[in-house]
């Protein structure tokens, strides 16, 4: 009989302990991770690239979900988490699962909260995936070995989709994997004020907070102000901390966001993030970084224009007037459903 169209079979795999916060975990790979001696292969569970809360968050649930049911698995990161993640982490008591630097053609791993190769691990067309649960936009690219289970929904995060896959299983779930799904949410969502946010996405963070007996705002409040903290990071590392990389026009654009509630900490310093911008764009193959400083409160980005290219782009894609090194955006706060949608040449 055919499953119902809005409840498709999740695939079945779970989470096993979280990888140690060790910086060794930069030197492991998959392989090591994924075969623990005596152990059947563990199926690795991760998201994209610069991980932030979604794709630190997910992992985990996700592989919690795949344990719970009877599949060996383990959630790992693709980097360091950012600094909001890392409160999340701390918050709800879980450990900072094991960085990995590759897959091999023996790992089986889910794909989650992307399904962009530019984002994910070079050999990963190589891996056995086994499934992908994501909110983006079908980027194309991805090689599998053999049918696989897709769950992309046009929801504001993937946690989201992962709570209605769950379903009934998510009673079992200890407090800490129901925090780190609400906090993905309201990371996602920046406490509903995206225009992703969907009435589904609030309703499940508002059913999640009632349960953890939460404060919604109280959360998003602590949550916000780790994210906004970046004074330990160096230009180089703000630049890639949130980005994601995109092709124009013909030009290979690194996206990046910084979203934050004090947005003068991270414009006092646009002068050297702008110098830093043609370093960045070089080591990563790119011909240009744009950096959109979103502004939670306000509602609204600021575009660093450093050049006559960024400047064109600001005018052509957002209808700007453009008359010095930033510009201010009204209202645009994603960079999934108003930003990459906008940039033309």
């Amino acid at each position: 009989m055919a499953r119902p169209a809005d409840r498709p079979r999740p695939y079945r795999p779970p989470l096993a302990t979280p990888g140690r916060d060790n910086p060794a975990a930069l030197a492991y790979t998959a392989r090591e991770i994924a075969k623990p001696k005596g152990n059947p292969m563990t199926t690795l569970v991760f998201g994209h690239k610069s991980p932030d809360t979604d794709s630190t968050g997910s992992p985990i649930i996700w592989a919690w979900y795949l344990n719970e049911t009877g599949t060996p698995a383990k959630p790992v990161l693709l980097g360091e988490p950012n600094t909001e993640a890392a409160f999340v982490l701390k918050h709800w008591g879980l450990e900072k699962p094991a960085i990995i630097q590759d897959v091999t053609a023996e790992d089986k791993v889910v794909i989650v909260d992307t399904n962009n190769p530019a984002e994910l691990p070079a050999s990963i067309n190589e891996a056995k995936i086994q499934a992908i649960i994501d909110h983006h936009l079908l980027a194309g690219g991805i090689r599998t070995k053999n049918p696989i289970e897709i769950t992309i929904r046009p929801l504001a995060c993937t946690a989201t989709i992962m709570h209605d896959l769950i379903g009934d299983t998510l009673a079992q779930a200890p407090d800490s994997i129901k925090g780190a799904m609400l906090s993905c949410i309201l990371s996602d969502t920046l406490e509903f004020r995206s225009p992703t946010t969907t009435p589904h996405d609030r309703a499940v963070a508002e059913k999640l907070a009632a349960d953890l007996g939460v404060s919604i705002s109280g959360l998003a409040a602590k949550m916000f102000e780790a994210k906004s903290d970046v004074s330990a990071f160096s230009d180089a590392e703000l630049l890639r901390m949130d980005s994601k990389e995109y092709n124009v026009a013909g030009k290979e654009l690194r996206v990046s966001v910084l979203e934050t509630t004090a947005p003068k900490v991270v414009l006092d310093r646009k002068a050297s993030l702008m110098r830093s911008m043609a370093d960045v764009a070089k080591e990563d193959g790119a011909d240009q970084v744009l950096l959109f400083v979103v502004d939670i409160i306000k509602e609204e980005a600021t575009l660093l224009v450093p050049n006559d290219l960024v400047k064109q782009l600001a005018e052509t894609s957002f209808g700007a007037t453009v008359t010095g090194d930033t510009v201010v955006l009204p209202g645009i706060m994603s960079r999934k459903k108003q930003i990459i949608p906008a940039l033309k040449l």
